[in-house]
């Protein structure tokens, strides 16, 4: 990103009506404890800033989004790796941000992190080499290759593999809004020691 300022800036929650924020609660766990807050004593994420400029789509967007983050099937840890890879290979440096943290509270260490930038896995468990290798199948050629769907179907049911496509769908759908709203990491988020996503012309 390379914008000066973000072409949307993020609605302040202050500025929401009593009407946005009630179509939103409720949908994920962690946006509550924002939406529920006394205006002014917390500081909203950028993404629900973002998401308070079109209440209707933001409150349907959350309800889908916490299916997959609130009540998995797919093991979290494998659904943060492939959404850290996303947002590596979109240069979406708020998902990256967001998803090194949910990374860290998951157990997912410094090491796996950067490994995940770098594309490193030929030492990591087989499944989450799958993971990845389906990730990137699907960035590049929107389809999961025919041996990696054969290797994936040995550790995931239909339900968890339709979840997987689903995860990596919908971040790179984030993504690619992130990315287009120049929506800015939000203040304090800490990447820590893994490598700076680099902008555009890098």
């Amino acid at each position: 990103m390379t914008a000066t300022s973000p072409r949307v800036e993020p609605v302040p929650i202050e500025k929401w009506s009593t009407r946005a924020r009630e179509m939103l609660l409720g949908r994920v766990r962690r946006a509550d404890k924002y939406l529920s807050a006394e205006p002014g004593t917390i500081r909203t994420p950028n993404i629900l800033g973002m998401l308070g400029h079109h209440e209707e789509l933001g409150a349907a967007w959350l309800a889908y989004n916490g299916v997959l983050l609130d009540r998995p099937l797919l093991d979290p840890r494998w659904r943060e790796l492939a959404v850290l890879r996303v947002a590596w290979r979109t240069r979406s440096a708020y998902e990256w941000g967001q998803h090194v943290r949910l990374a860290r509270e998951l157990g997912i260490s410094e090491e796996q992190i950067e490994d995940v930038a770098c594309g490193e896995t030929a030492h990591w468990p087989r499944p989450e080499q799958l993971v990845l290798a389906a990730t990137d199948e699907l960035i590049d050629r929107y389809r999961v290759d025919d041996p990696t769907w054969a290797g994936l179907t040995r550790h995931l049911d239909t339900p968890q593999l339709l979840e997987l496509l689903f995860v990596v769908g919908s971040y790179l759908c984030l993504a690619l809004v992130f990315n287009s709203v120049d929506l800015r990491p939000d203040p304090g988020t800490d990447t820590g020691a893994v490598p700076e996503v680099p902008d555009w012309e890098e």
